[in-house]
């Protein structure tokens, strides 16, 4: 069984987020970028398959800047077999990413496809859905335990009314939700051993993807700063500003 997972780079979850100047974007310059954390959910499920034997190669794939090799290499470290780099400093739309993964799962052929819900940066939770429409597979979305039996998946979702299980023939996508797993941490020997794992690097434009453009930003902005609040004497000189100052009652 070969798995594929795809990671993205992002801005790291503990970094608190800036604006440039000009509202064009967030501010990414000397910013620490790390795997999203729900793709690096989906690379810790990945391995587990991989320690118990039920697969037999973990594939890492990426689309991004040089720089995105080292969010590879973490993923590497943390015990994927491979990695795929395809080097692009454009910022694509979650259908462009979806064909993209389209045609890696055409070269290698992958039993089933791992991803995190969604990102942090954009937070659409749409590739999953894409790329299970386009390589016409079944999908289980926002998984909260996985289990392979009878070569079958029986993937657990939470949902409104409790746990709703699913199966499904394989090959899959499956999208990673946050309780699906605890990720490990990177032991300073597996990164060490990761420098040596093969990391192969191509140009984006050697997919012959077609680029799907249907958005654009038009600007970013921080959140307005809360105003500070204000202490009442009585129930009464409460009732009072509800009424008249924030008119939400009547």
């Amino acid at each position: 069984m070969k798995l594929l997972v795809a990671i993205k780079r992002v801005v790291d979850y503990n970094v608190k987020i800036r604006v440039k100047g000009d509202g064009s974007d967030v501010e990414l310059a000397n910013v620490k970028m790390g795997i999203n954390p729900f793709c690096e959910i989906a690379v810790e499920e990945g391995v587990r398959l991989r320690e118990a034997g039920i697969a037999s190669e973990l594939v890492v794939v990426t689309f991004g800047p040089d720089a995105a090799a080292e969010q590879l290499r973490h993923g590497l470290a943390l015990g994927a077999d491979r990695a795929l780099h395809y080097v692009t400093d454009e910022t694509f739309t979650p259908l462009t990413v979806a064909r993209a993964l389209h045609k890696v799962c055409e070269q290698e052929q992958p039993d089933l496809v791992l991803l995190g819900k969604q990102s942090i940066d954009s937070d659409n939770n749409q590739v999953a859905q894409m790329l299970a429409a386009l390589n016409d597979w079944p999908l289980a979305t926002c998984a909260s335990a996985l289990k392979v039996e009878a070569g079958e998946l029986l993937v657990t979702r939470e949902i409104d009314g409790g746990l709703e299980t699913l199966r499904m023939p394989l090959p899959a996508v499956v999208s990673a939700d946050l309780r699906l797993n605890e990720p490990r941490f990177a032991s300073l020997p597996n990164i060490m051993k990761a420098k040596r794992k093969p990391l192969d690097s191509a140009p984006f434009s050697t997919l012959a993807v077609e680029v799907a453009n249907q958005t654009r930003l038009l600007g970013v902005m921080a959140p307005p700063a809360r105003s500070a609040g204000i202490k009442v004497g009585s129930v009464d000189e409460l009732v009072d500003k509800l009424k008249h100052e924030a008119k939400v009652l009547p």
